[in-house]
Order: structure tokens, then sequence, then C-alpha cells
């Protein structure tokens, strides 16, 4: 899939994901607050387009929202330093990160992994991607998810465990980074279900309104 920001266009290369992010989340889910970035990927195929209509996965009864900050990556390299990590966010957006509960469950209890549940089809919707830098400092960054018109999720990046800038210094000790990286960076807390029929809405006070419809 192709993302636009501004003027320039890449192609995704990869998607990281960050979970236990934000320390409301991690006690909903009955989590310990990690030490280091938990850090796991989608395939590049999962990304959806808005105004698009996803299926409720067949191999799953619970589908569970969790909208969250995304950092797209622009240039090659690895960010040594957090002072560095600047230089190499290219813009900033909103996606899902959409997850088959019942099937992480049992995948957990099973000390197995978490493609089934976290890398299906269309399991991560992409919003409007803005350029950077953004006109107010990233920690005032505000995002939220909707489902039919109701506030389920409201988070700010100031209230991350782990900041942008050191989530590209952990990512860099792994993998150079690449044009086109994705990184969704943890969700807050209020997760939940949807169903059929519903129609799903995330944006922030730095971005557009993105929506999908469950079907």
């Amino acid at each position: 899939m192709k993302v636009q920001i501004g003027n320039r266009e890449f192609e995704v290369a990869r998607v990281f994901c960050i979970g236990r992010n934000y320390r409301a989340h991690v006690k909903e889910m009955n989590d310990e607050v990690p030490s280091a970035p938990v850090i796991f990927c989608k395939s590049p195929f999962c990304l959806v387009s808005p105004d698009t209509e996803i299926p409720f996965p067949a191999h799953g009864r619970e589908l569970h929202h969790e909208v969250e900050i995304v950092v797209a990556v622009g240039q090659s390299g690895r960010v040594e330093t957090t002072e560095q990590a600047e230089s190499f966010i290219a813009g900033y957006g909103i996606g899902l990160d959409l997850t088959m509960r019942d099937l992480q469950r049992n995948l957990i209890k099973q000390g197995l992994p978490w493609e089934a549940c976290k890398s299906f089809e269309s399991s991560a919707p992409l919003g409007e991607l803005v350029p950077a830098p953004l006109s107010m400092p990233r920690e005032r960054m505000e995002f939220y998810c909707r489902v039919n018109g109701q506030l389920r999720q409201q988070g700010w990046a100031a209230n991350m465990i782990f900041p942008v800038p050191e989530l590209l210094v952990e990512l860099s000790k792994i993998w150079a980074l690449r044009p086109g990286d994705l990184i969704y960076t943890g969700t807050p807390s209020g997760i939940g279900p949807l169903q059929r029929g519903d129609t799903i809405a995330i944006g922030g006070n730095f971005c557009g309104e993105s929506q999908w419809r469950i079907v």
C-alpha cells in the first residue's frame, strides 16, 4: 500500500506496533508496566484506507478496537539518540490496531505467536497522515475513537510510557529503519468490542477524521 504525506509518497515497508504503552490500558488488561517497549509487527497488507468496509473476521468472535497515533518514517538508517529521532519522522496520523481478543487470550495462555489475532486481513485501518513537523508540540497531540457516534477512547501523546523518540531508538537497536515504515505507538484505555454494522471513526487535534464500517 502506498501512503501520501504532503507532497511525498511512500510504499509502506513494514508496520511496527507497540503494546502496553499507556498505563491506564495496562491496568485495564491486568498486565504489568513494561520496562522496555513491547514490539510486534503487522503485515503491510493489513492496512486499509478510510471509507472502506471491513469484514468481521471469520476466525474469532471478539473483535476489539484499539486507536493509536501512527508515526511514518521518512529516511533510512538507525536512530541512535532521541535527538536524532525528529529527522527520521515524515509524518503522523491515526490508525486502528484491530484485535481478535478471544483468540489473543488463548494464544497468550499457550505462549504462541500473535499473528492470527493481530495481523489478520484488514486489521490495520489507517487514517490521514499529515507532514512533520506539527504545528503543536507532540505532547499536546490528542486523539479519539468513536463507535456509532459514541466516544469509546480518548488519548494524549503525553501519556505514553515510551515517547515517540524513544520508540525510534529502541526499534533501531533491532532494525535499520526504512522510508515508509509505520509505527503504531500503542493504545489508551477504553478498548472494546465491534459488531457487524458498526461505524468506527477516529481522528485527532492534529489530523482529520477517518471512518470504516464493519460488515
